[in-house]
């Protein structure tokens, strides 16, 4: 049975039942839970850790999530989190859109890890990854014990069938599925292709604004939260499980998206991106990127973060006496960034919708040469309206170490450094 509709709000806590009367009235765990179901709680943080950051939802299900058969370890080609594989490198790095797959593929297959730092033991760092899907999950079902999940998708719509309800997700749209929540992946149009990243650390909040105050960036609001769905569905199925940083796999004889009744602070959510309320100059120079932060992860530095999801978004430049395209510049932090569709306002190509880049730490980027030249004699008394455009960036305090199948790779572009050569020398020190 399945609930339709969403509850907004970014960490409230949520109440949702696809019964009446299944919520229990003034205790979590009552002896015996109407229509004989099981109460289970799921916690996303310590017991103990404060208030504001206390995360955990009480799940009434029709049967514990123990029940399953024994765990085996499964060796997955392509989706792991073995970050030292190769060397981390300096170079800049672009890697072309990663090929629908031409036999058939569901999500689980069809990831494949493109880099990342720390890990699940260490409690921090993020692992970045792709998708690439031409069919849903049949009788598969998974969970991630390592980390929370935010999914970028790029081509195709996806259903995400989660033990707290569903979710349908379409490109401009992201969704993030915590960690130890047990989901399926149904492809609305097929193929299907997007980004992964797996955040190890604290977890994914709004950032804070300060001076900024209350009303731009991401909105609390904008945040929608499944209401509840259940399947009570027996069968021979597999459960997928995601630990210290390998696959493993059970067989299980129903469906653990059974949950008919929740309530909590700790369950899926999607945003849609194209609410975000863009800020930026109206008189000259850039502000710092940060402005277009969605989500982040702290780190235990304040104002340094273990990740940060950052949009380019469609906006408007006015700034006068300004280049307004993305500055060249080094970075303390290392930036992965992906496209999800148009041209993204640094680069005049090579930088395709489904591709992806890595600028690791004080390694120098910014607009190729083509970009520069053209936003150098632009009329700046004049503003551009930039549209048609989804870029965004996975930034992390840690060196992003590619895999070494991601080196390896025929879409890694190794040529991609020829797009700053042409840049050329104007210096002329009698010239104003």
């Amino acid at each position: 049975m399945e609930s339709n509709g969403y509850q907004s709000g970014f960490g409230n806590d949520f109440a949702s039942e696809a019964i009446a009367g299944v919520l229990p009235v003034g205790q979590n765990s009552p002896q015996r839970v109407a229509h004989g179901l099981y109460a289970e709680q799921l916690s996303g943080s310590a017991f103990t850790a404060p208030r504001h950051t206390n995360r955990r939802s009480w799940l009434y299900r029709i049967r514990p999530a123990a029940v399953h058969k024994p765990f085996e370890p499964l060796a997955h080609a392509s989706f792991h989190n073995h970050f030292d594989e190769a060397p981390a490198t300096p170079n800049q790095l672009r890697w072309d859109p990663w090929p629908i797959p031409s036999v058939p593929t569901d999500f689980i297959d069809g990831l494949v890890t493109l880099a990342g730092n720390g890990g699940p033991a260490e409690q921090a760092g993020c692992g970045i990854h792709v998708y690439v899907a031409n069919r849903s999950m049949h009788g598969r079902f998974f969970y991630n014990a390592d980390g929370e999940l935010l999914i970028v998708p790029q081509l195709g719509r996806l259903r995400l069938a989660t033990e707290l309800g569903v979710i349908e997700l379409k490109p401009l749209e992201v969704a993030v599925i915590p960690r130890g929540v047990r989901f399926r992946v149904e492809l609305i149009d097929a193929p299907a292709r997007g980004y992964v990243a797996e955040n190890f650390g604290a977890l994914l909040r709004l950032p804070d604004l300060g001076p900024i105050g209350a009303n731009s960036m991401a909105l609390p609001r904008d945040f929608l939260t499944p209401h509840a769905a259940y399947e009570d569905v027996d069968g021979d199925f597999e459960l997928f499980a995601k630990f210290q940083g390998a696959l493993w796999r059970a067989s299980i004889d129903h469906s653990p998206l059974d949950v008919v009744a929740w309530h909590g602070n700790y369950a899926p959510y999607k945003y849609d991106l194209t609410h975000f309320n863009t800020i930026g100059s109206i008189s000259v120079d850039h502000p710092d990127p940060s402005i277009f932060t969605v989500l982040t992860s702290p780190s235990d530095t304040p104002g340094t973060a273990n990740v940060d999801f950052v949009i380019f978004p469609p906006r408007w430049l006015v700034a006068e006496h300004t280049f307004r395209p993305p500055y060249f510049h080094r970075n303390v932090a290392s930036e992965f960034m992906g496209l999800i569709e148009g041209v993204y306002d640094a680069k005049a190509g090579g930088f395709a919708p489904g591709g992806a880049s890595l600028h690791n730490c004080m390694s120098g980027h910014g607009p190729d040469a083509a970009t520069f030249e053209k936003a150098g004699s632009a009329d700046v008394s004049k503003p551009d309206h930039i549209t048609g455009t989804m870029a965004f960036m996975f930034e992390t305090r840690k060196v992003i170490h590619p895999t070494r199948q991601a080196l390896d790779a025929p879409q890694l572009q190794r040529d991609y450094y020829q797009c700053w050569q042409g840049i050329a020398k104007h210096f002329d020190p009698k010239r104003a």
